[in-house]
C-alpha cells in the first residue's frame, strides 16, 4: 500500500485538530474574559528506511491571543474589568489557584463570594472571601469589597486578589478554562493592578475570522481525504495489472 495513506491521514487529522480549537473559539465568543486559543501546523519529517522525502503534518497549540476584549458596561456593582494585563484570582475545582479575566462576580449560597462559573475568588491572601449573611456588596477600584449590613457602616471585607504575569513566567491555559502560570507557582499579588467597576470585558474572538479559517480548514481536510481515495484508486489499479496473466 502507498505510504501517501500516512501522509494524508496525518494531514486530515492536523486539519480535525484545527477545526476542534476553531470551534471551541466560536462557542465562546459571548464567553466573558475569553482569549481565543491559536493553533499551528508543524511539519514533522519521517525517519526511517530511504530518503526523508515525507513530512507528516502536527497541529500544535500556540498559546492563546493575548488582546484585551471589548469593554461592556452593565452598571452592575459585582462586575468588574481588570486595567492593563492584570487577572483575577480564582480557586479551581484541584484545589489550586488560576486566574481569569472574567470579573462577573455573584455570592454562593454558602456566603462566599464566587466568579461566574462558581469557582471561589480569592483574596490577596490567597483565601476565599467570606460574605456576612444579608449584606450588600461593592467593589472599589483597588480590588477592595466592602460589606454593608442595614444601616450600619460598610466595612471592608476583603481584597480581591489581581496578579500581572510577566514575560519570564507566563500563563498558560489549563484544561478547567483557568489560567495558571508556567512555572506552576502562584504568582504574587500586584497591589497595584487596578479594576473598573460596572464594566465586564468581553472575548477576544474575532467571529468572521474564526468563520473563515472553519471554512479553509474544512477545504483542508476534504484535499486530504481526496488524497486517501486517489491511493485507494492507485492500489485498486496496481492490483488489476499485477493480476494480468500475459
Amino acid at each position: 500500500m502507498d505510504r501517501i495513506i500516512y501522509t494524508a491521514m496525518s494531514g486530515a487529522n492536523a486539519a480535525a485538530s484545527r477545526q476542534a480549537v476553531l470551534a471551541n473559539n466560536l462557542a465562546n465568543v459571548s464567553t466573558n474574559g475569553f482569549r481565543a486559543e491559536l493553533s499551528a501546523y508543524r511539519a514533522v519529517p519521517l525517519r526511517g528506511e530511504g530518503a526523508t522525502t515525507r513530512v507528516f503534518a502536527l497541529e500544535a497549540p500556540s498559546g492563546h491571543l493575548d488582546n484585551p476584549g471589548a469593554a461592556m458596561r452593565t452598571d452592575r456593582s459585582l462586575d468588574a474589568m481588570t486595567t492593563g494585563n492584570a487577572w483575577f484570582a480564582a480557586q479551581g475545582l484541584d484545589g489550586t489557584e488560576g486566574y481569569t479575566r472574567n470579573g462577573h462576580f455573584e455570592v454562593s449560597p454558602e456566603g462566599t463570594l464566587v466568579t461566574g462559573n462558581g469557582l471561589p475568588a480569592l483574596a490577596a491572601d490567597g483565601a476565599p472571601i467570606t460574605v456576612p449573611t444579608g449584606a450588600t456588596l461593592s467593589i472599589g477600584s483597588d480590588g477592595s469589597v466592602s460589606a454593608k449590613v442595614g444601616n450600619q457602616p460598610a466595612n471592608t471585607i476583603g481584597r480581591l486578589k489581581m496578579v500581572t504575569p510577566t514575560a519570564d513566567d507566563p500563563l498558560r491555559r489549563g484544561e478547567d478554562g483557568l489560567f495558571r502560570a508556567a512555572s506552576g507557582d502562584p504568582l504574587d499579588n500586584d497591589a497595584a493592578a487596578r479594576l473598573q467597576v460596572g464594566v465586564l470585558e468581553g472575548s477576544n474572538v474575532n467571529p468572521i475570522e474564526a468563520m473563515v479559517g472553519m471554512i479553509q480548514t474544512a477545504r483542508q481536510f476534504e484535499a486530504q481525504m481526496r488524497l486517501l481515495q486517489t491511493a485507494e484508486s492507485n492500489d485498486r489499479s496496481a492490483g488489476q495489472l499485477l493480476g494480468l496473466q500475459g
